[in-house]
């Protein structure tokens, strides 16, 4: 294993996509496409993410993961009632955890019996819960999943506001990075500020570090940096990681052994 890509995307533009999505591109991310990047720059494996366009309809991903089950890990999108046998077979095509995209969308009570249960199935299978949500929403979401006894992977340095030295959010992640259970992923900076390998991201990279060490830290492409391709690709996705964690041990704990243990490969 020399790397992990840890969140990236594969689909086509003709899938069916839920009803009104957030976005809805009109073109294609293959499988093809993607593992060709991956080659280039050496990456060894990676972990899809189900987007959020396609719903709960994780059947092309699991296509993806199926033809290639020593490269590749996945994060599905479930629905809270999703019985334990099904997750079991989801777990048999590769994936290792679920996400909760909830950008955009009303915060999930976590607390009723039917996330409670669907927690303690992501517990009992080792997976992890993947959150997208602005910052100022971690806390929210965060906690119960914690409190679940389950690992949380927050998304995309947390999705700070512009301004990281006022933002209660980021500051609430910074400490849950204590309890040795929560992961973050250092990863489409694009989406947080208007300059990828600005100050505010490296001072945020910076603090991430310090406070997860790089044993909790991932990085991920987000490729096919869906709303931002014109302002970046994969390179500079991949070149970013040496700017904001110059020491290279430190930063082959994070492509390699961090990712290793926490996705099952």
């Amino acid at each position: 294993m020399r790397a992990v890509d840890s969140h990236a995307h594969v689909f086509l533009g003709s899938l069916p996509f839920t009803q009104r999505p957030r976005h809805a591109p009109d073109y294609d991310a293959t499988p093809q496409a993607y593992l060709g990047l991956l080659d280039a720059h050496d990456v060894s494996h990676a972990v899809l993410v189900q987007p959020s366009f396609l719903g709960t309809d994780n059947s092309f991903m699991l296509d993806v993961l199926r033809a290639h089950p020593n490269r590749l890990r996945g994060v599905a999108v479930v629905a809270p009632d999703t019985p334990l046998d099904h997750l079991q077979a989801l777990a048999g095509s590769g994936v290792c955890g679920i996400r909760l995209n909830l950008v955009g969308l009303p915060l999930p009570d976590l607390s009723q019996p039917v996330w409670q249960t669907l927690l303690g199935h992501v517990r009992s299978l080792d997976w992890h819960v993947e959150v997208h949500r602005p910052s100022q929403d971690l806390a929210a979401v965060g906690r119960p999943v914690l409190d679940a006894g389950c690992k949380l992977v927050v998304d995309h340095f947390g999705r700070p506001g512009e301004d990281i030295a006022s933002d209660r959010g980021f500051d609430w992640l910074l400490g849950a990075a204590v309890d040795g259970r929560t992961w973050v992923k250092l990863s489409a900076a694009y989406r947080n500020w208007r300059d990828p390998l600005g100050p505010e991201a490296r001072r945020a990279a910076r603090l991430l570090l310090d406070a997860c060490g790089p044993r909790r830290l991932l990085w991920g492409s987000d490729w096919p940096h869906t709303q931002h391709r014109e302002r970046t690709g994969y390179s500079q996705s991949f070149a970013a990681l040496r700017d904001w964690v110059p020491d290279p041990e430190a930063r082959h704990c994070i492509l390699a052994e961090t990712p290793a243990a926490l996705f099952h490969f």
